[in-house]
């Protein structure tokens, strides 16, 4: 395949017409490369997948990608070059997630068996569990427990095909608090060869002190919060919690206007367990995503088509709010309205003790395909490109079309559909990240 995105890394040695590497993939039984395209209102999704292909990068960029019958003609490879047998292997781009709740600390499996017994998630929080317990316990654990646990669940993800998760803050609420957990979300990107996504989530809950008072709260996020974090510079987003009972949609759009007056770009928390306005909220404000939206209406979803506003599916989620209101049916019907909207549509597990407790994206990447009715295509492009724009990053992540950046994984599987099929996961043979391999199983 002759390179789409050809920049000066992708150049050919002069007199040859053969392009340098230092890393080549050969072999694959699949190689799927996952070009950027808007997401269609029917139809499935080109993954631009090659047979028996193979795949080159040099200084971090795809510069080639191919079938392995033409990698030698094409290819000089430089000295240390590095060399990946991908035999029996489907490669794909490294998986996205695109919304996890990370550092955090504490179990909240008493509150799984209390929404057994028909609590919801909001009586919950109003009784003072929910996020607040896990803010009572991330507040008691060191910052070494908390980095430990964010590096274990980094690498956990990482030996799953994982090479880019949003990190969200959002357990501290207080302005202490909060950028504790943002200097060890930094501290963990800095460590862990996974690539991080810092959001600004101080708007996760209104703490007990604020109980009915929650326009005070916001003042201290405006006030306090959102200039310290642009001060710092340890956040790239900004999130919000927009939900009845939390934080109303004027609310919502003070925080968010703020954050993108100070440089932050804006994400929300929308129509999650009821409609509130989010879906048109995040296209009010240019928001680069809007997650959940079980309930968002139709009229939000176009306008968030027409913003470009990328909706975040969280099925591991939708495990724990099945009941009366949200049901496989319901689910499906959202999703069919994203679709006819022209939203792109992303993937991520929503990573957190209470509502999600699975790191894993393969596994959201599976229930996207068994809730919200999504072909084995669509949600491998959700995972992958889909998440990137989710994270304003399409241009560069989750593709492998030359230019783009050299995050691959090696599924063991020789069909990309085995990897949502799979409840239990797909083994992964090698990680690549930035065009170099920083995880192999053998």
């Amino acid at each position: 395949m002759s390179p789409s995105r050809e920049g000066p890394e992708a150049a050919a040695v002069p007199g040859t017409g053969r392009i340098p590497c230092d890393l080549v993939i050969r072999n694959a039984s699949s190689l799927c490369l996952v070009p950027p395209g808007k997401q269609a209102a029917a139809g499935v999704p080109d993954l631009g997948v090659i047979s028996r292909g193979a795949l080159a990068a040099r200084r971090g960029q795809v510069v080639w990608a191919g079938p392995d019958s033409e990698a030698s003609a094409v290819l000089v490879p430089e000295a240390g070059c590095e060399s990946i047998d991908a035999s029996g292997c489907t490669v794909t781009p490294g998986l996205i997630d695109a919304h996890a709740h990370l550092p955090f600390h504490g179990s909240r499996a008493g509150e799984f068996s209390l929404r057994l017994k028909g609590v919801s998630y909001l009586e919950i929080l109003k009784a003072g569990g929910g996020i607040m317990s896990t803010v009572r316990a991330t507040s008691q654990a060191s910052d070494e427990v908390l980095l430990e646990g964010g590096l274990s669940t980094l690498d956990r993800m990482l030996r799953s095909g994982v090479t880019t998760v949003e990190t969200k803050s959002g357990y501290g609420l207080s302005a202490d608090g909060e950028l504790r957990l943002l200097r060890l979300m930094r501290k963990m990107g800095e460590v862990s060869p996974v690539e991080t996504v810092s959001t600004f989530l101080g708007a996760h809950a209104v703490p007990p002190e604020y109980k009915g008072k929650p326009e005070l709260y916001v003042e201290v996020v405006l006030e306090e919060m959102l200039p310290a974090v642009k001060q710092l510079g340890l956040a790239e987003f900004c999130d919000i919690f927009c939900e009845p009972g939390v934080f109303d949609i004027d609310q919502s759009r003070q925080v968010l206007m703020r954050a993108k007056e100070l440089g932050l770009a804006a994400k929300i928390h929308a129509d999650e367990m009821s409609w509130s306005g989010g879906a048109e909220l995040a296209a009010e404000v240019g928001a680069v995503s809007a997650d959940h939206l079980l309930f968002a209406s139709e009229r939000g979803l176009r306008a968030m088509g027409e913003a470009g506003t990328t909706a975040v599916l969280l099925p591991v989620t939708v495990l724990s709010l099945l009941g009366d209101a949200v049901d496989v049916r319901h689910c499906r019907d959202q999703a069919r309205l994203v679709r006819q909207a022209g939203v792109k549509v992303a993937v991520g597990t929503d990573y957190n003790p209470g509502t999600a407790p699975s790191s894993s994206v393969q596994l959201a990447m599976s229930l996207a395909c068994r809730i919200f009715g999504l072909s084995v295509e669509e949600a491998l492009a959700a995972a992958t490109h889909g998440a990137a724009c989710a994270l304003g990053r399409g241009d560069r992540l989750g593709s492998l079309l030359p230019g783009y950046q050299a995050d691959a994984a090696g599924f063991e599987a020789t069909g990309y559909e085995d990897i949502p099929y799979r409840l239990d996961g797909v083994q992964v043979r090698f990680v690549v990240k930035r065009g170099k391999v920083v995880f192999r199983s053998r």
